[in-house]
């Protein structure tokens, strides 16, 4: 889709298609009045006989509105003016897109930019209209053979700000918006992949394919590269598996040679069977989706360097399949990991953490400022928040913050759980330095536990994603996050955020 940013009045716009607000108690966004002081009240008496009563939300297509420019006007419901928030101006976003959508319209031009956002700026309104607009217009359909819907929908699309001299800035947060929007894209993408086309070899390869593109720097390490090292939990996992395991690092450096780089390490499972730990078999197709903190990572990289942030950052992705064949590892296996500690494998399912441990322990080489793990870790995490937040675990309160504030900022929020020592008993073992599970409870917790103690020469946050990466049902496949949480805490550090 096409995007521009211009200012001037709603009925004076030669489009397909002016998308004003109205509030609930028929109140008309200020947009909305201009247009109908032009239309000699007709927008007031449309709402006045009940055709829209202002609940968020809602839409109604007019055409021909006397007085006007543009071809048709859509009316968004905003809900109460007094409690619209980012929340609100979110839900007016995507319903005007899937409306513009379902019309089939070629252009329009967005007045819910000019929409007041309290404690955010037109900056913030435009770039999050770029995004969300981008989101809720995807569609994952490459291996059908016949589209469902083969209409091309909205295809350029006008968002509007208040003055001209707002225009600079606008410019620039589309920009933002659109590389974040790229960023979740691809992260979208790489998740709805079959497990079948995305392996640990094809995310190899896409990461030389961004490397290509970016100008950044590539290291793929093979098996036997991981063994030289002693990734013996990482490789543990991968035993199971014909296609081979790979660590994908790819380094961005926008910033000055001596600062230290931040840190993304992403989970790369992509497929996970449970191993000899196996699975029921209902839903496991979604197991695809167990890359979808690897994916995120690299969408994230996409999007900061779209954006061209002036941070150095680099991104770790031990990648590969947890299968059970006749060499898989077993319950009751010890390994020894890159750090030198020793783990006791209960669960074979418990997979993550085994290979988070060994890409956590090489991240430290690169002499982190930071270091933010994402991984759809635990079920436990699902359990404990549902599918609205990610949960998140920090040995840092103020990068919890930061990361807190971030997600707020995106619409892509977190909750922060504990991360107290009482909970490492729990992963005692007998017979090795540790247990890879601690039991039945606080499962979300125990897993960050052990991540803990692989992360205590450096700042680290953990975000678990299990409940947030992907949906089910009717709606089923990726949803991109936390790319925008991400990039908005990165762009904050590359100081482009207020």
């Amino acid at each position: 889709m096409e995007f521009s940013i211009k200012s001037g009045s709603p009925e004076k716009q030669r489009t397909a298609c002016v998308v004003v607000g109205v509030y609930e108690n028929r109140k008309l966004s200020l947009a909305a009045e201009l247009l109908d002081n032009a239309s000699g009240g007709y927008l007031q008496e449309i709402i006045k006989r009940g055709d829209l009563d202002g609940k968020p939300g809602s839409t109604l297509m007019l055409h021909r509105v006397p007085g006007t420019a543009c071809e048709r006007v859509l009316l968004i419901g905003l809900g109460k003016e007094k409690t619209f928030r980012e929340k609100e101006f979110n839900r007016a976003l995507r319903a005007a897109t899937k409306a513009l959508n379902d019309a089939n319209l070629a252009d329009a031009s967005l007045f819910l930019t000019e929409l007041p956002v309290k404690k955010r700026d037109s900056a913030w309104r435009i770039r999050q209209a770029a995004s969300v607009v981008s989101e809720t217009s995807y569609r994952f359909d490459r291996f059908k053979s016949k589209l469902d819907d083969a209409r091309p929908g909205l295809r350029r699309l006008v968002l509007i700000v208040d003055r001209r001299n707002e225009l600079p800035a606008a410019e620039e947060a589309l920009q933002q918006g659109l590389a974040i929007a790229a960023g979740t894209t691809l992260a979208r993408d790489l998740g709805n992949l079959p497990p079948n086309i995305c392996h640990p070899t094809y995310l190899a390869e896409q990461a030389r394919q961004l490397a290509s593109e970016f100008k950044l720097d590539c290291e793929i390490l093979e098996r036997a590269d991981m063994e030289a090292l002693g990734m013996h939990s990482l490789l543990a996992v991968a035993r199971g598996s014909q296609q081979p395991p790979k660590l994908i690092v790819l380094h961005y450096r926008g910033g000055a040679a001596q600062d230290k780089p931040i840190v993304l390490v992403g989970k790369g499972i992509t497929f996970d069977t449970g191993g000899i730990s196996l699975k029921p078999g209902a839903e496991m197709d979604e197991m695809k989706y167990d890359m979808c903190g690897a994916a995120g990572v690299i969408g994230t990289l996409r999007a900061v360097a779209g954006m061209q942030l002036p941070i150095n950052l680099t991104i770790v992705v031990p990648a590969t399949e947890n299968m059970p064949d006749g060499n898989a590892t077993r319950p009751g296996d010890i390994v020894t990991s890159l750090s030198g500690q020793t783990i006791e494998i209960l669960n074979t399912d418990a997979e993550g953490r085994l290979i988070l441990c060994d890409a956590l322990t090489y991240s430290q080489r690169f002499e982190p400022d930071t270091v933010i793990d994402v991984a759809t870790l635990t079920g436990a995490c699902v359990v404990a928040l549902g599918q609205v937040a990610s949960g998140l675990f920090a040995n840092d309160d103020h990068l919890a913050r930061e990361l807190l504030d971030a997600g707020e900022e995106a619409d892509d929020r977190a909750w922060q759980m504990p991360l107290w020592e009482d909970y490492q008993d729990l992963l005692k073992s007998p017979f090795a330095d540790m247990a890879n599970i601690g039991g039945r409870w606080g499962g979300a917790i125990t897993a960050a536990c052990f991540l803990a103690r692989f992360t205590k020469e450096y700042r680290w946050a953990h975000l678990d994603i299990a409940g947030t990466a992907w949906k089910s049902g009717a709606d089923k496949g990726a949803t991109g996050r936390p790319v925008p949480l991400l990039t908005h805490y990165l762009m904050r550090c590359a100081g482009k955020l207020n």
